[in-house]
């Protein structure tokens, strides 16, 4: 294999997940022709796709497939037609596996309003423009993976349902580590967000970041705030913001509150880290923040951008090409000054295209 391949898995997924793939792989393809990058590219099932294929939301060969990725791009999984299926056996388990089992405790979401669709926000013009923040949530801890977890009967013929949310020193300092990073280069600032005032595992959170902060990361400018205070001044003045470190559960609420302040989840990208393997590579799964939308699945409607921009995150952070995922991240902000948009951000005065005209338009602003 020449030194300059890199292997990267497509799991496109269920409902629009190949659609907005399948306009990814061809801006992989442009790199590969055009900037002679020579990715390997993989494709194969992942959620519903695998479990009318094989009967499971992800099989061991994919999982495999996953290690030995440099970088994986998902599409989407799910859709009405496993909603009966019980819980350990729906589609959106496959990616809970994928985050487990790769480790990928960090995730990172950019929330960016781009000048061209200041009017799409549903806030003011003035409060969302310039807006470029980025979300860090952990992302393998929590209320969600915490046990004891169910629902059980208890003796009066009730049922009861427990999750249980923990967090320990070595999971909170790792991802805050992540986010200081990230803040030294861009703003040096961090707003940790938490329940201290009701939960001792926020209590602790709030130490431990502290502690990291007055111990290795001296000159960030770091805030804690309680969570649901975030949420309220995200609408209020979000460019208050820069870095926002959260846990697993008020990350999960907080991202998608702040991608709406952009004017549309179909813009929105993210990324899944975890630690170095033996090789030195970083595991990593990137993938739009958007779901299966089964309701426009197959229309050639939908907005392919968010995960065009996950394959620029993938280019940044596991690639290590940042002067392409720079490249790229232009030509999708050229497309849009052409006025070019699917219906999901479509204004009066513009040029409403498919899916597929929209990845060949960012592909024509690459040449």
């Amino acid at each position: 294999m020449p030194s300059n391949q890199r292997k990267i898995l497509l799991l496109p997924g269920d409902g629009i997940g190949p659609e907005v793939v399948r306009e990814t792989k061809k801006v992989i393809d442009w790199f590969n022709k055009k900037k002679s990058l020579d990715f390997k590219i993989d494709q194969d099932l992942i959620g519903g796709a695998a479990i009318d294929e094989h009967g499971v939301p992800i099989t061991d060969e994919v999982f495999y497939k996953a290690l030995e990725s440099d970088a994986v791009i998902f599409g989407a999984c799910g859709g009405p037609k496993y909603d009966k299926l019980e819980f350990s056996k729906k589609p959106e388990r496959a990616l809970l596996k994928l985050r487990k089992e790769l480790k990928l405790f960090a995730n990172l979401r950019p929330a960016i309003c781009f000048k061209q669709l200041v009017d799409a926000s549903s806030l003011k013009p003035e409060i969302v423009s310039g807006l470029d923040i980025l979300i860090v949530r952990e992302l393998t801890g929590g209320i969600y993976f915490g046990e004891p977890r169910g629902v059980k009967p208890i003796e009066n013929g009730e049922r009861r349902g427990v999750n249980t949310h923990v967090y320990t020193t070595k999971e909170i300092k790792r991802i805050a580590k992540v986010a200081f990073e990230l803040a030294a280069k861009r703003n040096n600032k961090v707003t940790s967000c938490e329940k201290s005032n009701v939960m001792e595992a926020g209590v602790l959170w709030r130490e431990e970041v502290q502690n990291l902060k007055d111990n290795e990361y001296k000159k960030i400018d770091l805030n804690h705030m309680l969570a649901d205070n975030c949420a309220m001044q995200l609408l209020r003045n979000p460019k208050q913001f820069d870095v926002i470190l959260a846990d697993n559960l008020f990350g999960d609420m907080l991202s998608d509150e702040a991608a709406m302040l952009t004017g549309s989840l179909g813009l929105l990208p993210s990324a899944s880290l975890g630690d170095k393997d033996k090789n030195g590579r970083t595991r990593s799964l990137y993938e739009p923040v958007h779901g299966s939308a089964p309701d426009i699945e197959g229309k050639n409607i939908s907005n392919p951008i968010a995960t065009i921009l996950s394959f620029s995150m993938a280019l940044k952070y596991s690639l290590g090409l940042e002067k392409e995922s720079s490249h790229l991240d232009k030509a999708v902000e050229k497309t849009l000054e052409d006025g070019l948009r699917t219906p999901d951000i479509m204004s009066k005065g513009k040029k409403k295209v498919s899916t597929s005209d929209m990845g060949d338009a960012i592909i024509s602003n690459l040449n």
